[in-house]
């Protein structure tokens, strides 16, 4: 009797694991659909590990700057209110245990243990900080003021994201961080250009009185992906003309002069001073300098767009020339840019066209003769990259 009972029992048990068995695999197929795939990171110790802040992480430069901070090792907690930042430039990281993404605004107080902070969190193209200059202002003065009032309490060193707009429309050329500027206090792009001067004096303020380290990042123009196409600045507004066959605006006679730097060298930039003795600000940028005219001709060039080059009246207070003097970075952090301006232009219209035929509206825009120009520019000019 017993041993037909067992013979019935293991029946029944060889029945349920008949059924059960494709559950199984089903759910070992759901679990690997769910399973979130992150860039490889570096494991550091604790010792070694840091915990890290970055105000305005989900934005152009800041998610660039998360992503080598992450790959890095360290814990990255992104703090944005998405008025110009994108969750999606970061969303690659979410669920990852050294990764945290808190939609807080920096105008309020923010309560978190950390290591370094490095504040980003700005509107940075005009028509953005033009937008709602208050705002503007608010975020650089009250929100470094919240971000050093964190520094102080926690022992935090901070790195404040400057910008070459505090020498507004400069007297000297090039321009090196000694010189106090040429800007004018009422004018449109004042809530930037003054914002961010008052943000430098907070910053050295607190490091005088209070002890607080501080770093501050002169930043000069800088491109690369995740940019927003159409938020107005120069390159951007060439590119996405360029594509769609419009006419390339340039205001004023496009003698005016800028120097890009391509987004990968500002991030090494941004790392190598904030990890530096140097408490004095720092220019990082491309000193390789085009005028606004070059620009729209070679971006022409690059697309193989028919686009006419439009004239119209020029912005008011825009700078004539900008031009890092970079003497002062290759010195004392051993860091220049290594990516040339016609490759960093190489780089954008190629990752554009690509996001656009991707999206369905590319027609045209890859041909036989452009394809063969931008790889022969890619051969031709990549040398100079290193």
């Amino acid at each position: 009797m017993r041993s037909l009972q067992e013979n019935g029992d293991q029946k029944v048990e060889s029945k349920i694991e008949e059924a059960v068995a494709p559950l199984r695999e089903k759910i070992k197929d759901l679990e690997k659909s769910f399973t979130q795939k992150y860039p490889p990171v570096k494991f550091l110790s604790e010792k070694d590990r840091k915990r890290i802040l970055i105000t305005g992480g989900a934005g152009f430069v800041g998610s660039h700057l998360t992503d080598k901070l992450m790959m890095d090792g360290h814990e990255v907690t992104v703090v944005d209110n998405f008025f110009t930042g994108r969750k999606r430039n970061v969303e690659h990281w979410i669920g990852h245990e050294n990764f945290e993404l808190i939609n807080h605004d920096v105008v309020e107080p923010l309560y978190i243990e950390v290591d370094q902070i490095y504040h980003l969190a700005s509107p940075a193209s005009p028509p953005n900080y033009m937008y709602n200059p208050i705002k503007t202002l608010k975020t650089n003065t009250i929100g470094t003021l919240n971000m050093l009032g964190l520094a102080k309490r926690v022992g935090a060193r901070l790195l404040l994201a400057s910008t070459s707009e505090v020498y507004g429309d400069p007297e000297v050329h090039p321009q090196n961080e000694d010189y106090w500027g040429h800007v004018n206090p009422i004018g449109p792009r004042a809530c930037y250009d003054e914002g961010k001067r008052v943000a430098e004096t907070m910053c050295y303020a607190y490091m005088k009185q209070e002890g607080v380290e501080v770093r501050v990042a002169r930043i000069f123009n800088t491109f690369g992906p995740r940019m927003h196409m159409n938020d107005g600045r120069v390159v951007s507004n060439f590119i996405l003309q360029a594509l769609q066959g419009e006419p390339l605006t340039v205001y004023g006679p496009g003698t005016q002069t800028r120097a890009f730097q391509y987004v990968s060298d500002l991030v090494n930039g941004l790392v190598a001073l904030m990890n530096s003795n140097v408490s004095s600000p720092v220019n990082l940028g491309n000193p390789e300098e085009h005028t606004i005219l070059e620009f729209a001709q070679l971006i022409k060039k690059l697309v193989g767009s028919g686009s006419e080059i439009q004239f119209l009246s020029e912005a008011q207070d825009d700078p004539q020339k900008r031009k890092p003097d970079i003497r002062k970075a290759k010195l004392l952090l051993g860091w220049e840019p290594v990516v040339c301006t016609a490759v960093l232009l190489l780089l954008c219209v190629k990752k554009k066209t690509k996001h656009r035929e991707a999206e369905g509206d590319g027609e045209g825009l890859h041909h036989n003769s452009m394809f063969q120009l931008l790889e022969y520019l890619l051969n031709t000019i990549t040398r100079t990259v290193v």
